[in-house]
């Protein structure tokens, strides 16, 4: 297959019945590239694309160009609402701003106000992520948003610290094994909390239903159904996403410590533990968003009736977020 096929507007330029393809387009969508994007340079790729759907693309267009267009506009401008997403929460800059927090997550001797301070501010990103990146195809009034980040915040927080004060009390666990033990209570807060954070920011979803389209992406109807299947294929992904970030580091960082290195030079075990954290962090997030491909497909007969009185498909897609 060529690097660039015959561009399709609004397709993925990857198979997306792949895992593979499905990694491959969502490095294109995380590409931290993107965040440098001029205002300038977004708009020319705007019109760019716009010229493509009247038919009136200038002679000598490539079909790289129009691919890296619509990598561009797609990294930085919600589908639904066509908004630019604020930096820190599109998926291009999940990665570079959510890598400090990491760190903080894991850091060792943890006193009860760093935990709380770094769980909120976890899931205080996680919360503006997963809000900015719905399916945005229902208007949602910001009381919800609000409702949900403050059931997240607490979720998360409350997880977090009961684990820390069940640990503290153990008395069967060494010094040794109740440290190591505290370097992985992230896990389990963070995965449960995830999956709160994202069923608080986008319960809406749940009693509003989101779009189903047909075969030319028309919108056939709404349904709570298709609402149900997104909620749960992104949770899956959210609990998939921080076993290696927060498994791996401490596992990794425990044999590195024992370095004679790193044993004289305590001061570099901080860089060296943000390095591993990238490292889990820009390995993870693509594998588990590849999980599911972002316009995912559903049986109309899975579907309530009135979708099935609306279309001759038997299958139709919705957008299930990221």
């Amino acid at each position: 297959m060529d690097e660039y096929p015959t561009f399709q507007y609004g397709k993925p330029r990857f198979d997306q019945n792949t895992f593979f393809g499905r990694f491959r387009h969502f490095l294109d969508v995380i590409d931290p590239s993107t965040l440098f994007v001029t205002e300038k340079r977004l708009q020319e790729c705007v019109e760019l694309l716009d010229r493509f759907k009247q038919g009136t693309l200038p002679p000598g267009v490539t079909d790289a160009q129009l691919w890296q267009a619509q990598k561009t506009k797609q990294a930085i401008i919600h589908p639904d609402t066509g908004e630019k997403i604020l930096m820190p929460f599109r998926m291009s800059g999940f990665i570079p701003f959510g890598t400090p927090v990491v760190v903080g997550l894991l850091l060792p001797n943890q006193t009860l106000v760093s935990t709380i301070f770094w769980q909120w501010l976890n899931q205080s990103h996680n919360a503006c992520v997963n809000y900015c990146n719905r399916n945005a195809s229902k208007p949602a009034p910001a009381s919800k948003f609000v409702q949900g980040y403050l059931g997240a915040v607490t979720s998360a927080v409350s997880i977090a610290v009961g684990l820390n004060v069940l640990i503290q009390k153990a008395r069967t666990f060494s010094p040794t094994s109740r440290l190591m033990v505290q370097r992985f209570i992230p896990f389990p807060a963070v995965a449960s909390a995830n999956v709160c954070n994202l069923v608080l920011m986008r319960h809406f979803e749940l009693s509003e239903g989101i779009n189903v389209l047909d075969n030319n992406g028309n919108v056939v109807g709404s349904s709570k159904v298709a609402a149900r299947h997104a909620l749960r294929e992104t949770a899956l992904t959210r609990v998939v996403l921080p076993m290696p970030i927060l498994l791996l580091p401490p596992m990794i960082m425990a044999v590195l410590e024992k370095l004679p290195l790193l044993q004289r030079q305590k001061r570099l075990v901080l860089p060296v533990h943000s390095l591993v954290c990238l490292a889990a962090f820009s390995l993870a997030l693509p594998l588990a968003i590849s999980l599911f491909p972002q316009m995912s497909q559903i049986e109309v007969s899975q579907l309530e009736p009135e979708i099935a009185m609306a279309t001759d498909c038997k299958i139709v897609t919705y957008n299930k977020g990221l």
